[in-house]
């Protein structure tokens, strides 16, 4: 039988990369805005492409002023969301 009160060192391993890549493309998405906006633009017009609600995506890339705001207001909260989840893992597994 498993311990569930501290989760094992993969889950928290891979726990961390995740954030790492979401923090990574947050660092992007602030300080380099238009390369990231363009390599976002061009995998959705890339052929082929893969992704199942491409109108959806390139409709929102439209109005790129209207797109980075919507960005950065979710990326502060998913930066919060992400560093608060960061720590309660690190908690569980130091404990």
């Amino acid at each position: 039988m498993t311990n569930l009160d501290k989760p094992p060192f993969g889950f928290v391993f891979i726990f961390l990369v995740f954030s790492l890549m979401f923090l990574s493309n947050t660092y992007k998405l602030w300080f380099r805005t238009d390369s990231y906006y363009a390599d976002i633009y061009k995998s959705l017009t890339g052929s082929p492409s893969l992704y199942p609600f491409k109108d959806f995506f390139l409709k929102r890339l439209e109005n790129k002023k209207r797109w980075e705001i919507e960005q950065k207001i979710m990326s502060i909260l998913g930066f919060v969301a992400v560093l608060a989840a960061d720590v309660l893992v690190l908690m569980a597994y130091f404990q």
